[in-house]
């Protein structure tokens, strides 16, 4: 009789990005920051020349970033995918642990690095899937999805500030907002199971 197959512990990751404009194939990805929930100190930051030259202007006012900038400094996109890959193996070990993609509207983010990962010949670690906040706080709470942006979870959750739309910055927002997210569902968890054992 064959073993079940070893399950890895997983490891989430918060993911953000910046891009130039809303879709991948006509938009340059300008930016990745990320880090892990647990531990947000031990970020990732690159900035990507562009591959890309159309813009929509609004992209770039919220982030700050200069398309000219980015194509003289910004690193080619291969080798930040490539940069991005190890430093997920380097805080997720593969043999050992499971990297799990988390951002706030995960479709959105997760879009970028996927295309970016296969445009440029590298591996996704995260495979075909990301787990996205917003989602899980409509599931944990019953909420509307109007009630998921950050005008309503932010005051609840990050003492209402906005996010800064640096790309590791937000990448550390969206790890302090899921915690605080998770102890809430934890509690609501924990509520209930204490519920059903006095009934």
């Amino acid at each position: 009789m064959s073993a079940a197959p070893r399950v890895r512990p997983e490891r989430f990751i918060s993911v953000d990005v910046e891009t130039a404009g809303p879709t991948p194939g006509d938009y340059a990805m300008i930016s990745i920051g990320a880090c892990p929930i647990d531990d947000p100190d031990r970020g990732f930051y690159i900035e990507l020349k562009p591959d890309r030259d159309a813009v929509i202007p609004s992209a770039l006012e919220v982030s700050g970033l200069s398309m000219e900038t980015l194509a003289a400094e910004g690193t080619e996109p291969r080798q930040a995918m490539l940069e991005f890959a190890q430093w997920i193996r380097d805080v997720v070990p593969p043999q050992t642990h499971r990297p799990v993609f988390v951002g706030f509207n995960a479709v959105f983010d997760w879009m970028f690095v996927n295309e970016y990962f296969v445009r440029y010949d590298v591996e996704n670690p995260f495979g075909h899937g990301g787990l996205d906040i917003k989602s899980y706080y409509v599931g944990m709470m019953g909420s509307t999805w109007e009630e998921t942006s950050m005008r309503h979870l932010s005051p609840k959750y990050l003492s209402g500030r906005p996010l800064s739309h640096n790309a590791l910055g937000d990448a550390r927002d969206q790890a302090e907002l899921f915690r605080r997210i998770s102890e809430d569902a934890a509690a609501l968890r924990t509520a209930s199971t204490q519920a059903t054992e006095a009934s």
